[in-house]
């Protein structure tokens, strides 16, 4: 790890408040060089951990503002370093100042993320919290922010260790018996207690895997692909929920030509709106490459808003059902007839022939009409559970293919029991469920990895 002392600014601009962030061995000595106490005869050096000493920065003589500084010593500081936190006025100007004269006296701008990293490095916080804290700062709404916080104080580490401990402790006693294996009527491990802990090992990590698709929608918002032939309303409908003109509103046919997407909160829950191109017989080579993505959003969505123009409901519904009912399997598809305001048939605009479990809205988007109804039958359709910080659900790719890998590997080792398999055969699934178990916090991941973690932070953090 560099042993440079960083910094950089740790708040957004045009605040009225600014704080520049500064943490490694010479961040004390280095802050004190162009910060001057108020207090007649104190100096920064002196100050106890955990004070803020108010005074003004110098460049030279010329005071460049009057500031707060507060003081950490390590290893009780976020980092895990001698830290200080410059709290100054917001002006542009003042912030980089004060970069500059941090920089003439020995410090060097800090990378994304550096500060985290370096708390993970020094011990501060495992690989996972780390995480959460990108995750804390990008939260959205009340959910993503519990499942972030539940992260960072380490619930879903908990977790992981306690089956890690578990883990060891068997293949101790396993490869223990390898050790004396000239001796075969010794047995240190109780295959009777191992096919149990690999079992209930099993159905925890099926629990956490099985999290991630609550995880991500909570995340990343629940896909709902919005689709329909040309002229169906679809990119008016985006346009109403998402309460701005994001997608281009047009009588002429084809367009949308490509997949628009954004997200929006409704009721706590974050929902990514994908207008997709219309569905028709064309010749029109790029409107032909946006018909077939949207073929491919509809795959990828969880939550279906099959958008049909209310005028003309029969023939659309008998145009495109073959094409689009069987890609709705397993999820939740909505009707919604589009321009009921012009609709002179009530009875033609009734859903016939769908599965139960389809559910079908009258409205009319231009006119903003039923929109209240169409995002609480959103709500109820994304069925997502209410979070709590006491949580543990997985919300990071990178935590969901490790524990695939360490479910794998525990399948293997409760079938090696199961078929009376030799004792390093076990051992060494239970060696690599341990491995991917702790490639989640940090304990085996290799520089690579790191990289492309703290690169994706924001600088100051």
């Amino acid at each position: 790890m560099s042993q440079d002392t960083i910094c950089a600014i740790a708040t957004a601009q045009g605040g009225a408040i600014g704080c520049i962030r500064v943490s490694g061995p010479e961040a004390i000595e280095i802050t004190s060089r162009i910060f001057v106490p108020a207090a007649t005869g104190k100096r920064l050096e002196d100050s106890k951990p955990r004070t803020l000493t108010f005074g003004r920065i110098y460049e030279e003589t010329e005071v460049v503002d009057e500031v707060l500084v507060s003081l950490f010593r390590a290893p009780h500081s976020y980092t895990g370093e001698d830290s200080t936190e410059i709290t100054c006025h917001g002006s542009a100007y003042i912030l980089q100042k004060v970069l500059q004269l941090l920089i003439k006296s020995g410090c060097r701008m800090a990378g994304p993320g550096e500060y985290t990293q370096r708390a993970f490095l020094n011990g501060k916080m495992d690989l996972s919290q780390a995480e959460a804290v990108a995750d804390l700062i990008a939260s959205t709404s009340a959910a993503t922010h519990r499942l972030a916080m539940s992260q960072m104080r380490g619930g879903f580490s908990k977790e992981l260790a306690s089956l890690r401990d578990q883990l060891l402790h068997f293949t101790s006693l396993i490869e223990l018996e390898l050790d004396f294996s000239d001796h075969e009527e010794l047995e240190f491990a109780d295959r009777t207690e191992l096919c149990q802990l690999a079992e209930e090992i099993e159905k925890v990590l099926q629990r956490l895997v099985h999290s991630f698709s609550v995880g991500n929608a909570i995340k990343n918002g629940v896909p709902v692909a919005i689709i329909g032939e040309t002229n169906a309303g679809k990119s008016t409908l985006l346009n109403v929920l998402l309460n701005e003109e994001k997608a281009i509103v047009s009588d002429i046919h084809g367009t949308t030509r490509d997949v628009i997407e954004d997200t929006v909160n409704i009721g706590g829950i974050t929902f990514r709106f994908i207008d997709t191109a219309g569905i028709r017989q064309t010749s029109d080579t790029i409107e032909s490459l946006g018909i077939e993505r949207t073929f491919q959003k509809l795959d990828q969505a969880e939550i279906v808003l099959w958008m049909i123009d209310a005028t003309d409901a029969a023939a659309q519904i008998s145009q495109l059902s073959s094409r689009i009912l069987p890609r709705c399997e397993g999820k939740q598809l909505i009707l919604v007839f589009n321009k009921a305001d012009l609709a002179t048939d009530a009875q033609s605009i009734a859903p016939v022939g769908f599965p139960d479990d389809v559910k079908s809205i009258v409205l009319s988007a231009k006119k903003r009409e039923h929109i209240d109804e169409l995002q609480h039958m959103l709500i109820t359709a994304a069925n997502l559970p209410a979070i709590t910080q006491a949580d543990v659900i997985v919300t990071n790719t990178r935590h969901y293919e490790a524990l695939t890998h360490a479910l794998e590997a525990i399948h293997r080792v409760r079938q090696g029991l199961s078929e009376n398999l030799s004792g390093d055969f076990i051992a060494q699934d239970i060696r690599e469920c341990i491995f991917h178990l702790s490639d989640i916090a940090g304990e085996v991941t290799n520089d690579m990895v790191l990289q492309n973690i703290f690169q994706h932070f924001c600088i100051g953090k």
